[in-house]
């Protein structure tokens, strides 16, 4: 991720929205300006947010520097969570937010996302024409826009967050949070405050190489040996860019994705909250919320891994609540994409008063996951399609069949295969997990002496 590559990217973005694509043509999201010769010029508005990496103030600059050359003008939201971009670009009627953020990974990574005025991310559609777009040359602009900084931004989102929430009521509660030195260091803090907790708050003190550094939601272990002396009520982890979050009761006992979302769906059910009483989760979601969700009569949609597929299928059901087990969680009466500060407080909603160490909206089944490496894809796609491999899954899905289940995909991103099992107990578990792992690593080991033959 180059400023190089940002610019271009900007640049190109700006050419394609300012075309009409993704809705972003709309005279509301334009600034009209009347230069000195009494002409009127109208630019595109663009939203920048980032997380606290060191490399954020350089692709902001560059992102800038590109929406200013195409003709656009950069409002400049500085640390914000990713959420906050849908919602602020939908109230102040920008025509795109850009978020530079590389979530839940380490500091060196970074990437960026675009969001339409709408607050949705930009199709595949308008994404294919702006990548087609950066591959040509670009001319000098007619007009070139202006790059300002967007101060009232924290405070707009906060204000939602607070109106949403308005009827929650934290005076006496002892909240921990760990912000991740990433997106929510600020932001979390005062949210919780202004709602009257008492906070403490861990990983609050960036230095642009410590976001997700051994805390936050994919270090949940920090949050949890905090919580052991039992000073506080609970606390929450956030990850870096504050899309997802987790959450630890006083016992120190972590409540993850499928357990905040079991518990936030029954208490919509409940207050009829709940669209068409259905939630959408992927396939990595515990057995457990299976059943709990049937026992409550709640319907439950089961995508691919990923956000976006969730999200997909919520709009198409018309549904509002869904989520992965990696605690991003949506909920469309809120927002439009993953929002953990929205999601801390949606589960004290729906907890009620209630310790969370009380909290009985599921019983997860033990599970057992292990990644096989391959050589290579191909290898993967013959191993998985293998009948040694073949038997393996069908007998332990038999084995299990109405009281755990096993789950074996090819990884999207490497030459992995994810083998993931659950059953009643850690020792069934652990059996069933061996058998078709061993199953695998065999028809792998055929795979490559059938390769290295020929």
């Amino acid at each position: 991720m180059t400023a190089e590559l940002a610019l271009s990217l900007a640049q190109a973005a700006v050419a394609v929205i300012g075309g009409g694509s993704a809705g972003g043509n709309r005279g509301d999201a334009i600034t009209p300006v009347v230069n000195r010769q009494g002409i009127d010029e109208r630019r595109l508005r663009v939203l920048i947010v980032r997380d606290t990496r060191e490399s954020g103030q350089m692709l902001e600059a560059a992102m800038a520097a590109g929406i200013t050359a195409a003709g656009g003008d950069a409002l400049l939201a500085g640390v914000l969570p990713t959420p906050a971009a849908p919602l602020l670009v939908r109230q102040h009627r920008f025509a795109l937010a850009v978020v530079i953020s590389a979530s839940h990974n380490p500091y060196a990574d970074n990437g960026i996302k675009l969001f339409a005025s709408s607050g949705f991310k930009l199709d595949d559609e308008t994404e294919s024409q702006i990548e087609d777009r950066m591959r040509e040359p670009f001319g000098a602009a007619i007009r070139i826009g202006r790059v300002q900084r967007f101060a009232d931004a924290p405070e707009d989102y906060l204000s939602q967050l607070l109106r949403r929430f308005a009827d929650l009521d934290l005076h006496g509660r002892r909240i921990l949070l760990d912000c991740a030195n990433g997106a929510t260091y600020r932001v979390a803090p005062e949210l919780f405050r202004r709602l009257g907790a008492h906070v403490r708050v861990l990983a609050d003190e960036p230095s642009g190489r410590n976001i997700n550094d051994g805390c936050g939601s994919t270090h949940i272990d920090f949050l949890a040996e905090a919580m052991k002396p039992s000073r506080y009520d609970i606390g929450f982890a956030f990850d870096g860019d504050g899309d997802r979050v987790l959450a630890v009761d006083r016992n120190g006992s972590v409540a993850d994705g499928d357990e905040l979302i079991a518990l936030i769906a029954g208490h919509q059910q409940r207050a009829g909250l709940l669209d068409d009483k259905g939630v959408a989760v992927t396939v990595m979601t515990n057995f457990g919320f299976h059943s709990a969700m049937a026992s409550a009569a709640i319907k439950v949609a089961t995508t691919a891994v990923g956000d976006r597929y969730v999200l997909e299928e919520l709009l198409r059901r018309g549904w509002n609540l869904g989520g992965e087990q990696s605690g991003h969680i949506i909920d469309l009466g809120f927002g439009l994409t993953g929002d953990g500060m929205a999601s801390a407080l949606l589960t004290l909603e729906a907890l009620g008063g209630r310790d969370l160490s009380e909290r009985d909206a599921m019983r997860k089944l033990p599970q057992q996951l292990v990644n096989v490496p391959a050589s290579d894809r191909e290898h993967v796609r013959r191993a998985l399609a293998s009948e040694l491999a073949q038997a393996a899954i069908t007998a332990g899905s038999e084995r299990l069949d109405g009281r755990g289940r096993v789950l074996v995909r090819p990884s999207g991103t490497e030459p992995l295969i994810r083998v993931m099992v659950e059953a009643p107990t850690q020792s069934e578990t652990d059996e069933v997990c061996k058998s078709v792992v061993v199953a695998i690593t065999v028809a792998l080991e055929q795979q490559a002496a059938s390769q290295a033959s020929t």
